[in-house]
């Protein structure tokens, strides 16, 4: 008789082999992905820290966590940290997610945009999609303002910058290949447009879309910003339900103090920012902006 999936006992643990993770060896290790990322693991995570790092830790040869927090403290060249959050942190995400950010993007932001910039006599837009995972978020922006500007798009300076603090995620969103089912929500007519199929039935960006992305690992933690310029529309979608508090405020105002006047933060639909301390204007669920 198969173990009930939702318990999991001792012997089906011995059996199979899960490794187990005590008290004080999932403090250290939620304590150094904080101190490092902000991420904020709960009691409540354990298993999935089990989940994600026993084969990573087998495979160095460590039979504890205690051994692996030790190695990855002890590693002064941030790979293992690096490796870390590349497993801990999470990347599912596919095309036209909560759409109803994209179709305010099309209807509101980008003809109130082209307005505003064609006003100022420029056609530098900026746009940061920050915590992009594997690539389908920035890939969606970049199609929308295609099909917005027409044979226009090619005069404005318009492309994408997209982070994220996963290496193995950015690497994947570089290639942009996707399985089908992350491409099911792409509009048909859009779909054969930008992306092709390729031999084993995934579909692919098109070069001209992936030239338009900018991927750069980033830290949403850093103390400070690098970016010279400000950004119309910062989007950071599904990405703080991992921080405690203080952090998502403090990560908010960075957010403010890099948005153009007028410009849009978009966060995801499970996230609510606390309208005392929120320097945005709310606009629609998940969407603010800066007055």
């Amino acid at each position: 008789m198969n173990p009930d999936p939702f318990i999991i006992n001792s012997q089906f643990i011995k059996t199979i082999g899960i490794m187990s993770i005590n008290d004080s060896e999932f403090k250290s290790i939620s304590s150094l992905i904080y101190k490092n990322f902000g991420i904020n693991l709960t009691a409540e995570k354990k298993s999935l820290v089990v989940g994600r790092l026993q084969k990573h830790i087998r495979q160095l040869g460590f039979d504890t966590f205690q051994e692996y927090f030790e190695y990855v403290k002890a590693d002064t060249t941030g790979k293992a940290l690096g490796e870390l959050i590349n497993r801990i942190s999470t990347n599912h995400t596919y095309f036209f997610r909560e759409n109803d950010h994209f179709d305010f993007f099309s209807k509101v932001f980008l003809p109130e945009i082209k307005g505003k910039l064609s006003k100022e006599n420029t056609r530098d837009l900026r746009i940061w999609s920050a915590g992009c995972s594997s690539g389908e978020e920035p890939y969606t922006f970049v199609i929308l303002m295609m099909e917005f500007f027409g044979a226009e798009y090619m005069t404005w300076d318009a492309g994408i910058l997209a982070t994220d603090i996963s290496a193995k995620a950015l690497y994947s969103a570089s290639l942009g290949i996707y399985p089908e089912e992350r491409t099911t929500l792409i509009p048909s007519h859009l779909k054969s447009k930008y992306l092709k199929k390729d031999e084993n039935g995934n579909w692919v960006a098109i070069d001209r879309v992936k030239k338009e992305v900018t991927f750069r690992r980033f830290n949403l933690k850093n103390i400070n910003f690098p970016f010279k310029k400000k950004f119309h529309l910062i989007s950071c979608r599904n990405v703080m339900i991992y921080f405690d508090q203080p952090t998502r405020e403090a990560l908010v105002n960075m957010f403010y103090n890099h948005t153009m006047p007028g410009g849009y933060l978009f966060v995801g639909h499970s996230e609510s920012l606390l309208t005392d301390s929120c320097p945005y204007k709310f606009i629609k669920p998940a969407i603010y902006r800066k007055n």
